[in-house]
């Protein structure tokens, strides 16, 4: 089987998956009040970002999982909500969600925007420290642009897979997660189904980020195990409608 093949089988069961669980939804419309899982797999689609090689529809731009360290509680709400921000008043932390940290400099670069602190220290106070500033100065020069990231990643649809399985790296997430991104991944590889040429990816100061055409940094690199889709028709297969 080639790597073509394998995207195609794929997408199809990630189109099953969207029949079983009711449709995508927007990140911007989901909250904790919803019937989420604990645990699972997530994969969000950016509006204009189409496939062009393994069939119709759009193509998967990055994908997710949390829980990975032994011990660790963090549920797949958790997760998605760090990603989309905060709904009362539209800003965010994007120390707290890679996603955030990521689409918030490549918009900085593609706009010409001057935010000397993104991305600056583990929290606000930190990067206060180190940049020679008050901690509000730097929540108030990183406030626009955590708005602009929320109204970006809240534009984008996602789906997930329910796992519930314990933490750890050796989780089933864990597995289904870093074979999924390397099987999608461009990096250093033909490409199949690349992003356009004005894709908000094409900005990131992360080559792996620009070459993949995922927001994803991690397992873009790596070979993926063919055995692995096996387990995602699997667990596609036990899905729930979501309600």
């Amino acid at each position: 089987m080639s790597r073509l093949s394998d995207l195609v089988m794929f997408y199809e069961m990630l189109e099953a998956l969207e029949q079983r669980c009711g449709g995508k939804r927007l990140l911007r419309d989901c909250d904790g009040r919803q019937n989420w899982p604990q645990r699972g797999v997530y994969f969000f689609f950016e509006r204009g970002e189409k496939r062009t090689q393994t069939g119709a529809g759009a193509r998967v731009v990055r994908v997710g999982t949390h829980a990975l360290k032994d011990g660790s509680r963090t549920t797949l709400w958790n997760r998605l909500s760090q990603h989309q921000g905060v709904r009362r008043t539209g800003g965010g932390n994007h120390r707290g969600s890679i996603f955030r940290l990521l689409a918030g400099q490549a918009l900085i670069a593609r706009d010409g925007l001057d935010v000397p602190t993104w991305g600056v220290g583990g929290d606000a106070g930190k990067a206060a420290a180190r940049l020679g500033l008050e901690r509000e100065q730097v929540k108030s020069i990183e406030q626009p642009i955590e708005k602009v990231v929320s109204e970006t990643l809240g534009a984008m649809e996602l789906l997930w897979i329910p796992i519930e399985d314990a933490s750890g790296p050796g989780s089933l997430r864990g597995y289904i997660e870093r074979n999924a991104i390397a099987l999608l991944s461009n990096y250093r590889g033909n490409a199949i189904d690349p992003p356009p040429s004005d894709w908000l990816g094409r900005f990131s100061n992360r080559e792996k980020v620009r070459q993949s055409g995922l927001w994803n940094s991690n397992h873009v690199d790596e070979d993926y195990e063919p055995a692995f889709l096996r387990a995602l028709d699997r667990v596609v297969g036990a899905s729930k409608p979501f309600g």
